[in-house]
């Protein structure tokens, strides 16, 4: 690509300030007021982000979400829920009608992730792309149980999961990079028929998934792993990355949006019988 783009460094922020800081940067993108973003946070507290036409009842167990402190948002983007704790997650929005952005959704992805396989190789993790085999999806709501197409691997565990979307004529990719998952916590989130079969998902989701800190052999902090894909997706992109601060209006906007992500009226939309998603 050859180009600059906006780098914005969030920190960490609550599960409802994320999304909605997403969704402002796609507004200003798609009003001309900025260039392509990659985005970088974490999550104070740690968060359950559902999948944008995901029913929660029956799958996550909100009253241990509850206890344990930690809220729920729903996502502009779809697919199954993700615990996002101790892990680094990236968002890109960048228009549809960018010439290196693919039409289709899957070789957007190929584009897109290229990032996330250089971020891996500066940290000297040798992943490589998923093309899954054709079979029935897993019915777990719980994401990092499979890879989709082109999401990252290492001898065939998923190690980042990413969606995407297209508003407003920009696509928004954000995804989420563990640097440690700790099952225990995860499979307490999530309602299953017994306690059989939640330690039998949970040792069997050790074989399909892994954090970076694993995988390297050693602890990798978060400031670690932000310069590592910072630098992995101007390599994969082929772009510059110029650091950004968000004014004060694009953060009034993001608090303005915070307010609907934190409402149940936009977490358990989709509880709704017969009610149609804006």
């Amino acid at each position: 690509m050859n180009e600059t783009w906006l780098f914005v460094d969030s920190g960490s922020g609550t599960p409802a300030f994320n999304m909605a800081m997403d969704e402002a940067l796609l507004n200003w993108h798609s009003e001309g007021k900025i260039p392509p973003v990659l985005r970088m946070y974490g999550w104070e507290p740690a968060g359950i982000s559902v999948g944008f036409f995901q029913k929660i009842e029956g799958s996550i167990d909100t009253d241990e979400a509850g206890r344990r402190g930690i809220p729920l948002v729903r996502r502009q983007t779809g697919g199954k829920a993700v615990l996002h704790d101790e892990e680094l997650t990236y968002s890109i929005l960048v228009s549809e009608a960018h010439p290196a952005i693919p039409k289709p959704v899957k070789e957007a992805y190929l584009v897109l992730s290229k990032g996330l396989l250089e971020g891996y190789r500066f940290l000297g993790i040798d992943a490589e792309f998923a093309v899954p085999p054709t079979r029935n999806a897993s019915l777990s709501a719980v994401c990092f149980e499979e890879p989709s197409w082109y999401e990252l691997t290492v001898a065939g565990r998923k190690v980042a999961g990413s969606a995407q979307t297209r508003k407003k004529e920009v696509v928004l990719q954000h995804g989420s990079v563990p640097l440690v998952i700790d099952d225990e916590k995860l499979f307490s989130l999530f309602r299953f028929p017994d306690e059989v079969r939640r330690e039998k998902a949970r040792n069997a989701f050790r074989s399909r998934a892994a954090a970076i800190s694993e995988l390297a052999g050693r602890p990798v902090t978060f400031e670690e792993a932000k310069t590592a894909f910072r630098e992995g997706f101007e390599r994969g992109l082929g772009i510059r990355l110029q650091p950004f601060d968000p004014p004060p209006e694009l953060l009034a906007e993001a608090g303005e949006l915070e307010r609907k992500y934190g409402s149940d009226e936009w977490t358990y939309i989709r509880e709704k019988e017969g009610e149609r998603l804006p």
